[in-house]
């Protein structure tokens, strides 16, 4: 139903369903209601990433403009389609795992997301690991932000973090 709400509002951003709904009238409705992809679960991340690469070949640069590639929170600005960042004018290199990290926290911002958001969207969804490396990769990401007093992203005591917008209320 939301993919049809979007396609009903003329937008043409591309949509992969990600489910666990096997049925051939599911599959049916995805696309009939305007999915380029679905795809069922279990997955391989790897499978998921090919398939939005060649959905995003086929995707006209018109229908993919300019501030689509940009993901800005306050003065910290992602290009996806470079991996870079910069905070203001000093550019920051991050690693793939910190980029990924920022990414979400930036599409999530002013939002509290837990640790195992965190893990099930930054790493794979069946990460078996520690939940400290949340901890840990937000500790990396502070530091090379100059995030010291933890103004930028926030420890929500025993919820999460928050990416906050300047300006924007507790």
């Amino acid at each position: 139903e939301v993919c049809r709400q979007i396609r009903a509002a003329g937008h043409q951003v591309p949509v992969i369903f990600l489910t666990a709904r096997d049925d051939p009238a599911d599959l049916r409705s995805g696309f009939t209601g305007g999915g380029d992809d679905y795809m069922t679960k279990p997955f391989r991340l790897e499978e998921l990433m090919l398939r939005i690469e060649a959905i995003l070949r086929r995707v006209k640069p018109s229908a993919m403009p300019d501030e689509q590639n940009r993901l800005v929170c306050g003065d910290i600005v992602l290009d996806v389609r470079s991996y870079q960042v910069w905070r203001g004018t000093q550019e920051i290199a991050l690693t793939p795992t910190e980029l990924r990290l920022l990414r979400y926290l930036i599409l999530n911002r002013d939002r509290v997301v837990s640790k195992t958001q965190i893990l099930d969207h930054v790493w794979e969804y069946d990460f078996s690991g520690d939940a400290s490396a949340v901890e840990t990769y937000i500790s990396y990401l502070r530091r090379k932000l100059g995030d010291r007093d933890g103004q930028v992203i926030r420890t929500v005591r025993g919820f999460g973090y928050s990416l906050r917008t300047p300006g924007s209320t507790e």
